[in-house]
């Protein structure tokens, strides 16, 4: 079973990207945030005419989630449990072939200090409060998406010139570590990024983040095959400034 995440960066502006990408890797499940759009504007049936079915959560200019998946989506879910209609769209989760798929869009912050911040480090209490209260350790879950935190210092370029700023503080990584890090069960290595900012040649030059994230709960893990980044992706015409991050599980 194949599951990937995909910040997309306007699914209208990237569409070509993900039908051309999705019909040549056919992954099981894709997750994309930062989608851009209202429900009834996303483009479905470019998708649909794929074979996928679509979950949307959705709304104009930001924010925005969505669940490509091959197979049936049961017991699909929307937002936080004290979400509302002014909410912004960034949960979305459905059951695909046993697994739960719990697509997040972390909200990015700002910096230390500010009061983006706090809402950011209230944000994922709360999402950590319901996947406590509503699964257990047991379970098959997947945790996925655009976290906008980067778990460890050799998950961004220069951590000593990034130290103490968004991304990297220790209460946005504290949040993370009930689940398993799905990448670091298979590759150690220094240089692995998800994210390269549009400006100044910072894909070109090598000079990332790792802040999208596939997290797993033990059962998962025990499965896992492997996880790449699609860099290849990144280097194409018209790019998101975010690759897809691809885990396969027995």
């Amino acid at each position: 079973m194949i599951i990937a995440t995909w910040n997309v960066n306007s699914i209208r502006a990237r569409l070509p990207r993900v039908t051309d990408w999705l019909a040549k890797v056919r992954p099981d499940v894709l997750c994309m945030q930062e989608t851009k759009v209202t429900d009834e504007e996303f483009p479905r049936e470019e998708i649909e005419a794929l074979g996928y079915r679509l979950e949307t959560y959705g709304q104009p200019t930001y924010n925005g989630v969505a669940i490509a998946s091959l197979h049936e989506m049961e017991e699909v879910a929307r937002g936080l449990p004290e979400d509302d209609d002014d909410s912004q769209r960034r949960v979305i989760e459905a059951t695909v072939k046993g697994v739960r798929i719990v697509n997040v869009y972390v909200p990015n912050g700002q910096a230390p200090g500010t009061e983006a911040y706090e809402m950011k480090l209230q944000w994922l209490a709360t999402l950590c409060a319901a996947l406590e209260e509503f699964y257990y350790p047991s379970d098959d879950l997947v945790l996925l998406g655009d976290m906008n935190i980067a778990p460890e210092d050799r998950d961004v370029h220069d951590p000593e010139a990034l130290r103490g700023k968004i991304h990297v503080s220790e209460p946005e990584r504290a949040a993370l570590r009930s689940l398993i890090d799905a990448l670091r069960q298979k590759n150690q290595d220094d240089g692995v990024y998800t994210w390269w900012d549009y400006r100044m040649a910072m894909f070109r030059r090598g000079l990332g983040y790792r802040i999208d994230l596939i997290l797993v709960t033990p059962p998962l893990s025990e499965r896992l095959l492997g996880v790449t980044v699609d860099r290849d992706e990144r280097a194409q015409e018209k790019p998101s400034d975010h690759a897809p991050v691809i885990a396969t599980f027995a």
